[in-house]
């Protein structure tokens, strides 16, 4: 009797573990199919931040795993191949001093990503300039820079530094940033209920002509809606939003809306989803404590973010936000699943040749599995689950934007023959 019953408890055992060891080779099998093809394409992120101070040459730079979302050796980890490090400065006066403070800022992260490809790490990654250059630089084993200028505001009111920040490597510009701008509006109008140009200005206008002459992709990441729909009905090339998610899924002025989404598809471009917890996930509004708490620690944060504070202020900021968040804790962060819900989303709605992924990393964003360069497998590994493919991952990752960075050089060389 006793025998019997160890008999079908050992029955019992063995059949209850079939489903469970079934499981888990199937997920054994999922994770090795995402990582073979995470290998295979090339991951491009749109869009990554940077302090110029590391990237001097040194004992301290980008090329060592600091504690920034991306260096080199969490792209190496994470499998992220290239990068556009960002040539951001925040909005300031328009006035002749505000520009010219602005283009000094501009000019040294220029600077720093030049020194970066060209003394700090040559053998390690080269700047490319062009799609063909990304996928020659990517088959050679090295990782990939481009650069993004995010705010046109440093150019003030000379036209001819669209070219001069294209010759310095620039190969996307947005027009505005979070204010508005000598070229647009900025979609903060809409928080704060002032417009300044209703659109673009004039000057604007002119800067979209001169951006597809020199061969800038545009970037409508930030600008407002009536901006943006300006933007693309006077460009002759497809544009781009470097690092903007749906507004359908996620009610933020910084995100598309479906007439913005159905614009791009038609003009030919690509939406380059981004990873920012803010922008993939609307969470309830701090309770009052809370928000008490983190307007007193953000009073020690200059004008321009963390990029302008000392590693000690950032290392202070940093512990007393963790003391805040201990005391008064955030809502959850939206997850690498929440953010595949706008790349689902949007691909539902403009199809899958007009969406790519960005991060903002170092600038904000992350979200929890994807909150580095070095977890950038998990971004594969979820678009497996759901069953993307291969090729659609490869075009998710890069081969989107790549197609329209070559169409964009393609019509600049066009408009400069017909100009000659």
């Amino acid at each position: 009797m006793i025998r019997s019953a160890i008999c079908l408890l050992l029955l019992f055992v063995s059949v209850m573990s079939v489903p469970s060891a079934r499981a888990q080779s199937a997920d054994t099998a999922l994770v090795a199919k995402a990582r073979a093809i995470h290998e295979r394409v090339i991951t491009l992120d749109t869009h990554v931040d940077i302090d110029p101070r590391n990237f001097a040459v040194g004992p301290r730079n980008y090329g060592q795993r600091l504690d920034t979302q991306v260096n080199l050796p969490k792209m190496q980890e994470g499998g992220l191949d290239a990068a556009f490090f960002i040539v951001y400065v925040g909005q300031g006066p328009l006035t002749p001093e505000g520009y010219d403070k602005a283009y000094a800022q501009a000019v040294a992260k220029f600077d720093a990503i030049h020194r970066l490809t060209e003394q700090i790490a040559p053998t390690r990654i080269g700047l490319a300039l062009t799609a063909a250059d990304v996928r020659t630089i990517a088959a050679s084993g090295r990782k990939v820079a481009l650069i993004g200028v995010e705010n046109a505001y440093p150019i003030g009111t000379d036209l001819s530094r669209i070219k001069e920040f294209h010759d310095r490597g620039g190969r996307y510009l947005s027009l505005a940033h979070n204010g508005h701008s000598q070229f647009a509006d900025s979609n903060t109008g809409e928080r704060d209920g002032k417009w300044m140009h209703n659109g673009l200005s004039e000057l604007g206008k002119r800067a979209i002509a001169e951006m597809n002459r020199v061969g800038f992709m545009i970037d409508l990441s930030h600008p407002s809606k009536q901006a943006n729909l300006q933007a693309i009905a006077l460009s002759k090339a497809p544009v781009i939003a470097s690092h903007s998610s749906a507004r359908a899924v996620a009610n933020h002025s910084r995100n598309l809306d479906d007439e913005e989404l159905l614009a791009i598809k038609k003009n030919g471009g690509v939406v380059q989803t981004v990873a920012f917890d803010g922008y993939v996930k609307i969470k309830p509004a701090d309770s009052p404590a809370r928000a008490a708490a983190v307007a007193e620690v953000r009073k020690a944060m200059p004008a321009g973010g963390p990029g302008e504070m000392t590693d000690e202020a950032r290392a202070q900021f940093r512990a007393r936000m963790a003391e805040v968040n201990r005391k008064f804790p955030p809502a959850p962060r939206a997850t690498v699943a929440d953010f595949v819900n706008h790349v689902d989303y949007l691909v539902k709605t403009i199809g899958i040749d007009h969406v790519g992924i960005s991060s903002d990393f170092d600038g904000g964003g992350g979200v929890d599995g994807w909150s580095g360069a070095d977890e950038t497998f998990n971004v594969t590994l979820e678009l497996v689950r759901r069953g993307y493919t291969e090729e659609q991952i490869g075009k998710l990752w890069s081969g989107n934007l790549l197609r329209v960075m070559d169409e964009v050089q393609r019509v600049a060389a066009s408009l400069q023959a017909k100009s000659e």
